[in-house]
C-alpha cells in the first residue's frame, strides 16, 4: 500500500556540488565502508559491505557485494599502503 510522502529536507540533494555529464547524469561515489557482514544463501556465503555514498546521509547507506566493490572501487579498501582484507 502506498503511503503519503511527508517532505523532509534531508532528502534534498545539493545540485551545485554534483558534476553532471552531457546526458545530465552523475555516478554515485562511495566514500566509506561502514560495516561488513556474511550473507548466507542456500549453498554459499557472500561477503557484503555497507557503503556510505557521497551526497547521501548515513541512513541511506546500502549493502553491496564486497567482491564487486573491490573491483570497481579498490581505493575503499586501501589505507596507508595496506590493503584491508576482511575475514
Amino acid at each position: 500500500m502506498l503511503k503519503r510522502y511527508h517532505s523532509d529536507r534531508d532528502y534534498i540533494i545539493k545540485w551545485d556540488s554534483i558534476v553532471l555529464d552531457k546526458d545530465l547524469q552523475y555516478e554515485e561515489e562511495p566514500i566509506a565502508i561502514l560495516d561488513r557482514d556474511m550473507r548466507k544463501l542456500r549453498t554459499k556465503k557472500i561477503k557484503c559491505v555497507k557503503v556510505q555514498w557521497k551526497h547521501r546521509p548515513v541512513e541511506e547507506a546500502t549493502w553491496e557485494i564486497e567482491r564487486d566493490m573491490r573491483e570497481k572501487y579498490p581505493q575503499l579498501f586501501v589505507a596507508s599502503g595496506t590493503t584491508f582484507f576482511f575475514p
